[in-house]
């Protein structure tokens, strides 16, 4: 690139190595999280249940996501198949939605 030219534009999407990235981070942050919560004591359970309840959703919704990658539907929103905003898939590297479906569905 020479000095003068205009710079690329980002990707829309992320490339399959860094989903792969995002998506083992989350994983471990997630596992993390679910190994602290079984590993100590709390004082209200049907809490830790809840918590424990909403980490495992979430581990299968990496899974998913691994899937969609594998299959090349990955970053596509599966209610309204549309790309899912880069910045949504930084943030939740495993959503299935676009934030239009997900707050419709």
């Amino acid at each position: 690139m020479t000095p003068n030219s205009p710079a690329s534009p980002p990707p829309l999407h992320p490339t399959a190595q860094e989903a792969r990235q995002r998506l083992e981070h989350a994983r471990h942050t997630t596992d993390t999280q679910l190994r602290a919560l079984t590993q100590h004591n709390h004082h209200d359970p049907h809490l830790s249940s809840a918590q424990q309840t909403a980490l495992e959703y979430t581990l299968k919704q990496i899974d998913a996501a691994h899937t969609r990658l594998e299959n090349g539907t990955y970053g596509i929103c599966q209610g309204c198949h549309h790309p899912i905003p880069e910045e949504r898939l930084e943030i939740l590297p495993y959503t299935p939605h676009c934030v239009t479906c997900h707050t419709t569905a």
